[in-house]
């Protein structure tokens, strides 16, 4: 597992590029580091780029993740905007959408950069039930 965290060329969100294998654990890290950044600069809106990467966790873990914890470690934006870029075909993200989704988090995948990216650019839309 790999990562490199940086701001968008255009300054209006974090860049989080994965390689590897994701696990719960190694998810945390990047998303600390992530959205320390985004502490600092005051920026709430995220876009991973997953395209190099592939969630290797269990559905149980997946669901801790998302309701554990996102909602209980400190400097976690939970009003932020995360978008996730995965490569076409890969389904191995799909279940941290939905539990994300239905923990109250702002997380959508895409399968393209300009949809994700036009979609961070967007204003803050109702959120529909995964």
């Amino acid at each position: 597992m790999g990562f490199t965290i940086r701001l968008s060329t255009d300054g209006t969100f974090i860049v989080l590029k994965v390689t590897g294998s994701v696990t719960r654990k190694s998810a945390m890290v990047q998303n600390l580091e992530a959205h320390a950044l985004g502490e600092r600069l005051s920026i709430g809106r995220y876009l991973v780029d997953l395209t190099e990467a592939r969630n290797t966790e269990s559905e149980i873990e997946g669901y801790d993740f998302a309701y554990q914890d996102m909602q209980t470690t400190d400097h976690i934006d939970r009003q932020a905007r995360v978008a996730m870029v995965v490569a076409p075909g890969d389904t191995s993200h799909d279940f941290i959408e939905t539990v994300a989704r239905n923990a109250g988090l702002d997380v959508t995948i895409f399968h393209d950069m300009p949809t994700a990216r036009q979609h961070l650019a967007g204003d803050r839309a109702p959120r529909t039930p995964a």
